[in-house]
């Protein structure tokens, strides 16, 4: 028998030796450390104790193999324990705080030796068997099991030093199935197990296809459905450029939290180096702000600022407060008591050059943002120095206009004045600047020479370019100054004057941009002491410029009459230059008066001076031809219409008549002009006594069923709701059609139109009684058009079920759901008998005969969903229901098993809740009751079905899948928790329309 090496000690002593050690482990992590060097020299003791086999010519590793068994007869007893017990989680850590010891352990060993011993080592050989091991558990039934088994795995996976090939596939394979498991808990030590892993991971011995780790855990971050695991991706993957933007799509998460994560755990921990000062001497970490470009940074303030809850949005204020300390200089972090006037505005400037001024509501929202929360900041701001105004540039400009918005925002407008020059001087900057725009417009560059000199014609091209840009920074920066005007204090005469003179000045040039027009306004507006000098102003510059141009007198009509003609365009005098020179001064006039009449709130009678302007510049351009004159003149006759009654009521057929035949560009513009007049006069258009209000609502109607254009669908949409929820339209038949193009698979790239109605309808049906029974009335002729549509529709997109829109109607009248939505505004919704009423319309529907089996399940299964009051005011609404179902089931019962089981549980149901009203229920008294004899005669009519009648085929496409029980599983969430638009359809090459039934020219 082979001779045994001397053994230190028994292998029997392990089975008494690791329980106690482990015990120790579970009752407390401060005696971690004395029990790894306790089990460390068991370990060492135990591998010390071979077997020599085939004479001497291997060993067996006994004492290894008895280590082994040990442990994991240990950790056996760890793995059934439920999540969220200390002493498993204790000893879980201290299992994977272990192998980091025998790991370090090892390179010491390592670097004692030089390295000159490859072999492998006994902590090596255990990690390896420790990970076969756990491997094991991967696909046990017990969840508990699969997430120990996964958490041991994720916390000693980084202490892996090397192994085999077969282990790391074997590894990987596993951790990848069970990215799939069903278990929230498992997928997330999954993720943690496969960040760690994505390390030693080479895609180039991968197979062509095969996603990598990365890859994986990405698509895991944006798409898994459990909170965990999105946020067990985010914090556990590298912050680097490649993953940058998958993190910064997380601002967009379903989960608050998960927003809240991306700005502190991401944005604000990776902004400077961890290893600033000590091993980099750089201070721009990966997400620091000047490492972000422009659509990333625009994209974080957007998205944090905008977020809909309180701590997501104090999370990117605290980050925008460390961009204003990091941007400037080496991007270091500055200490707060080192800052002075200058140098914070220097850090401010240095703060908005990170974004595009071009996108001024970032830009703003994220200065506005520091000034609320850094007052260190705000309280040091002085912008009376002349130095800072020395040289005006956009940041400048931008910066004192937010800062004093924001001191008029705050009520410390004497701030205002206090940290700015006075106005007087304000005035001769924005003549400073204005001129410097003129001298810079005149010196444009010449076009380049005709020759084949590319290089020139380069040259040349970017001179322009650079022009270009120039000019508009400087009108940005005169529009900055000219907002910043409208909020100073005029009580000084003289600033008040001398400003008044220059913008009146810079009003009656053509070289004012058209873009610096409403700015000038707003500032005349702020110095006119009413609305009535403002008018006087802008009509005798409009004169100025027409008659510096020698434009003849138009026709003076005050009057705008119906028959307006638009192919009159009047006789063309002159030259094609001087033409083009009178059409050039007419649009610039029109943009005045566009900009004036939408700064008037006064009426058109008590402003006499726009008749001029109405009768020489405004009905000349409606009827010319030209498109950019004639929407200026559209334009410019609506908002006068919306301060003129008598105007609006003589010109309203005019706009209508322009909306069969006009382009889509000027057809949004009447629309919008239409859907504002009849706001404004509510009275003469839609109200009671008005002659045309049908006739109107048909147009809208006619007008939104034939329309597919999707921008003027939408705009059409928005209209519409809006004066429904104003109460202005009642039509059942405008929200029938609503209802229908909202379901349609048509309109489901409409996104705009799609968010409209999924907010419009619960808004709608909430506000009040009326409004939800509007919605109950036409559920079911909207039923019974959609289910013939739904069996037409042969295109390859998918349509939303019948069964889905019937749980959508439920949620909609749902008196309890408008009672909360209301927050106390309604009172006694529970007692509303509106779904009694609505089951009442269905039962009816049923005794129909053109549903099929599919339909007809449907409308049963939406009875049990329906609310049914405790008390009801109106015993024979229930009499009623009861009498209806009576005769369902015994004349017309559903022939699907499906449909009459849910038939009667509601039944049932009924009869339960309602046993004391049904007490001496008596049909033959209902017979008596006049108001019933429609009813009765209506159910005497109907024809009892046959046991052995066949149902009639129906033609139709074949459809996979249309049970209804399936269909509002999948959809139940979405029609009664959110207000998320129906299931959008998969968009294939048909490019069929859905037609809904009934109305042969309703196009959805």
């Amino acid at each position: 028998m082979p001779a045994r090496t001397p053994a230190p000690f028994d292998l029997d002593s392990l089975k008494s030796a690791l329980p106690k050690i482990f015990d120790q482990a579970q009752t407390t992590a401060a005696n971690h450390q004395k029990n790894y060097v306790a089990l460390y020299k068991l370990h060492s003791d135990a591998a010390a104790i071979t077997e020599s086999v085939q004479n001497g010519k291997s060993l067996r590793l006994v004492g290894e193999r008895a280590f082994e068994e040990s442990f994991n007869d240990m950790l056996t007893r760890v793995l059934p324990v439920k999540k969220g017990t200390s002493v498993a989680d204790r000893t879980v850590k201290f299992i994977a705080g272990y192998s980091k010891f025998i790991t370090d352990k090892d390179a010491e060993l390592r670097t004692k030796s030089d390295g000159a011993d490859d072999d492998d080592t006994p902590s090596e050989r255990f990690l390896s068997h420790l990970v076969k091991f756990l491997l094991k558990g991967c696909t046990a039934k017990d969840k508990v099991v699969r997430f120990r088994v996964l958490q041991c795995i994720a916390d000693t996976i980084a202490n892996l030093g090397a192994i085999d090939e077969d282990l790391y596939a074997t590894l990987r394979v596993s951790l990848l199935d069970r990215l799939r498991d069903k278990e929230p808990t498992v997928r997330t030590q999954a993720v943690i197990a496969l960040t760690k892993l994505s390390y030693s991971e080479d895609p180039s011995e991968l197979d062509d296809g095969e996603p990598t780790i990365f890859d994986t855990l990405l698509d895991a971050m944006a798409y898994d459905t459990s909170a965990d695991v999105r946020r067990a991706a985010l914090l556990n993957l590298p912050t680097n450029f490649q993953t940058l933007p998958a993190l910064l799509a997380r601002t967009r998460d379903v989960d608050a939290p998960i927003r809240k994560l991306v700005y502190t755990a991401i944005l604000e921990k990776y902004c400077i180096p961890s290893n600033y000062g000590a091993d980099s001497d750089s201070a721009v970490g990966v997400t620091h702000p000047r490492a972000l470009t422009i659509a990333q940074r625009e994209t974080i303030v957007r998205n944090g600022l905008g977020d809909r809850e309180e701590s997501v949005r104090t999370a990117a204020r605290h980050l925008l407060g460390l961009w204003v300390d990091v941007v400037r200089a080496d991007g270091s972090k500055k200490e707060d008591g080192a800052r002075s006037g200058d140098t914070v505005i220097e850090d401010l400037i240095a703060f908005i050059k990170l974004f595009d001024l071009a996108e001024i509501t970032v830009a703003e929202d994220a200065l506005a943002s520091v000034f609320q929360t850094r007052v260190d900041i705000y309280e040091h701001i002085d912008f009376s120095s002349e130095d800072y105004w020395a040289t005006i540039t956009p940041e400048r400009a931008f910066l004192a206009r937010v800062f004093a918005e924001q001191c008029i925002a705050k009520e410390e407008a004497h701030r205002v004045e206090a940290s700015l020059p006075v106005v007087t001087a304000m005035a001769f900057r924005i003549q400073e600047a204005y001129l410097a725009l003129v001298e810079h417009v005149s010196a444009s560059p010449a076009p380049a020479a005709d020759d084949d000199d590319d290089e020139t014609d380069a040259d040349a091209e970017d001179a322009r370019t650079r022009h270009e840009e120039s000019r508009l920074e400087q009108e940005f920066a005169i529009g900055e100054l000219l907002r910043l005007g409208r909020v100073r204090d005029y009580s000084d005469e003289i600033g008040r004057r001398k400003t008044f003179a220059l913008v009146r000045g810079m009003l009656a040039q053509d070289v004012l941009p058209e873009a610096l027009l409403a700015r000038s306004l707003d500032v005349l507006r702020a110095m006119s002491p009413n609305e009535r000098d403002l008018i006087r102003v802008v009509v005798e510059v409009v004169h100025e410029l027409r008659d510096a141009d020698g434009d003849g007198e138009g026709d003076g009509d005050v009057t705008v009459k119906e028959d307006v003609d638009f192919d009159d365009a009047g006789t063309e005098m002159g030259s094609p230059q001087e033409k083009e020179r009178a059409d050039a001064v007419d649009l610039r006039c029109l943009a005045l008066c566009i900009g004036m009449l939408e700064r008037v709130n006064g009426t058109f009678e008590e402003n006499s001076t726009l008749e001029g302007i109405l009768g020489e510049l405004i009905i000349p351009a409606v009827k010319r031809r030209e498109m950019a004159l004639r929407e200026k003149g559209l334009v410019s006759l609506g908002l006068c219409c919306l301060i003129a009654r008598r105007m609006a009521l003589s010109s309203f057929q005019l706009f209508l008549s322009q909306v069969q035949s006009a382009p889509e560009v000027l057809k949004l513009r009447v629309l919008q002009i239409i859907f504002d007049i009849l706001m404004v006069h509510e009275g003469a258009f839609l109200g009671a006594g008005s002659a045309n209000g049908a006739r109107i609502v048909d147009f809208l109607q006619q007008l939104l069923e034939a329309e597919e254009r999707p921008r003027v669908q939408a705009l059409l949409v928005i209209g519409v709701a809006k004066l429904m929820l104003a109460g202005m339209v009642t039509d059942e038949r405008m929200l029938q059609t609503l209802v229908l193009v909202f379901i349609s698979p048509d309109t489901a790239g409409n996104q705009e139109l799609r968010q409209c109605l999924s907010y419009f309808f619960p808004v709608y049906a909430y506000s009040s009684a009326a409004n939800q029974d509007r919605m109950r009335k036409i559920f079911i002729p909207m039923y019974e058009r959609l289910t013939q549509a739904y069996h037409d529709w042969d295109g390859e997109e998918e349509m939303v079920t019948p069964a889905q829109v019937a749980l959508m109607f439920v949620d909609w009248t749902d008196p309890v759901r408008a009672e909360e939505a209301a927050k106390g505004l309604r009172k006694g919704s529970a007692k509303d008998p509106i779904h009694l009423n609505l089951a009442a319309d269905v039962v009816k529907a049923l005794f129909s005969v053109d549903y099929d089996k599919d339909d007809k399940k449907a409308l049963c299964q939406m009875l049990g969903k329906l609310y049914l009051p405790d008390e009801v005011d109106d015993e024979d609404k229930v009499r009623l229901l009861k009498l209806l179902l009576s005769n369902l089931r015994t004349r017309r019962p559903p022939r699907d098993t499906t449909a009459k089981n849910a038939l009667a549980k509601f039944d049932a149901a009924l009869s339960k809740k309602y046993e004391a009203q049904l007490a001496n229920f008596s049909e033959d008294e209902f017979r008596q009751l006049e108001e019933l004899r429609d009813l009765f005669e209506f159910l005497d009519d109907i024809i009892p079905d046959e046991d052995d009648e066949d149902e009639a085929p129906r033609k139709g496409r074949k459809r996979r899948s249309m049970s209804v029980a399936t269909e509002t599983t999948t959809t139940s969430a979405a029609t009664s928790g959110d207000r998320s638009p129906p299931p959008s359809p998969r968009h294939g090459k048909n490019k069929a329309k859905c037609v809904f039934p009934i109305k042969p020219a309703l196009l959805c």
